[in-house]
C-alpha cells in the first residue's frame, strides 16, 4: 500500500471514521474512500452496503472486480443507568461484538459486582463523556428516568452524528422529556431523532426482554441505510 494512502487510513481510524481501501483486481490500481465522500463515490452503493455490514469483500460493478477492504470503527453503546435492563443488556451486547460504557453517578448502583467486564464511568455525564465522546459509531441509551443524569448526556447525543439514540419511558415521561429539550434549544428535527418508546415493539416486559428489543433496534440503526455524516 502507498504510504500516504497509509498514513490517511490511520489518521482515520484515530478519528473513529470508517475508510474503504478500494483495489481493482484488474490494474492492482488502489485509492482510499474516506466515510465523508462515500455517497459521492463511482461505488457509492457497494461502498455503502459493505461499510454498513462492517466486512471487507469482492464486488463486481459494470463489469469490473474490486476488492473493498473496509475499516469500520468499532461499534460501542453508552448508557446512563446502572439498573437492571442495562446488567441486562451488557452481556447480550458483548455477544453481538459491541462494547458497552455505563455511566451513573449513584456509586450504589454503578459497581463493578453489578456490571463486571464492563466499562463503567460512576460520574456524571459531563465528566463521563469526556473520555467517550459520542461519534458515528456509537448508540447512546438513556435508562434512569432521573433528568439530572438523563438530559445532559441526551443533550450531548442529539448535538453529535450519534447513529442511534433511545430513552426509557412512558409516553407522558418522553413528553415532558421533550418540553425540557425545546426549552433547552433543540427543535423538532432534533427530538425526531429519538427512540421512545425505546425498542423495537416486541411486547417486551422483563429487563432482560427490554434489553433485547433495545438491541434489535441498535443493530437495525447500525445494518440499516447510513446518514450522510454531519
Amino acid at each position: 500500500m502507498d504510504l500516504s494512502l497509509l498514513s490517511t487510513l490511520n489518521a482515520e481510524r484515530t478519528a473513529r471514521r470508517a475508510t474503504v481501501l478500494v483495489t481493482d483486481l484488474g490494474s492492482g490500481e488502489q485509492r482510499l474512500v474516506k466515510e465523508a465522500d462515500l455517497a459521492g463515490d463511482v461505488l457509492a452503493e457497494a461502498l455503502d452496503k459493505q461499510v454498513r455490514s462492517g466486512k471487507s469483500g469482492t464486488v463486481e460493478v459494470d463489469g469490473k472486480s474490486y476488492f473493498l477492504t473496509v475499516q469500520a470503527p468499532p461499534p460501542r453503546i453508552v448508557v446512563t443507568g446502572a439498573v437492571h435492563i442495562s446488567q441486562a443488556l451488557a452481556p447480550m451486547a458483548k455477544l453481538l461484538d459491541l462494547d458497552v460504557t455505563v455511566i451513573d453517578p449513584r456509586t450504589a448502583f454503578a459497581t463493578q459486582e453489578r456490571f463486571p467486564e464492563v466499562t463503567l464511568l460512576a460520574e456524571w455525564p459531563e465528566e463521563a463523556l469526556q473520555k467517550v465522546p459520542f461519534d458515528g459509531y456509537t448508540a447512546f441509551v438513556a435508562l434512569t428516568h432521573d433528568p439530572k443524569i438523563d438530559d445532559p448526556a441526551l443533550q450531548a447525543a442529539l448535538r453529535s452524528n450519534c447513529f442511534y439514540i433511545g430513552a426509557l419511558g412512558s409516553r407522558k415521561t418522553h413528553g415532558k422529556r421533550l418540553e425540557r429539550l425545546a426549552a433547552a434549544g433543540f427543535g423538532e428535527a432534533d427530538v425526531q431523532r429519538i427512540h421512545a418508546p425505546i425498542g423495537l415493539d416486541i411486547g417486551a416486559v422483563s429487563p432482560a426482554e427490554i434489553a433485547l428489543a433495545i438491541l434489535a433496534e441498535i443493530v437495525q440503526a447500525l445494518r440499516g441505510p447510513r446518514r450522510k455524516p454531519a
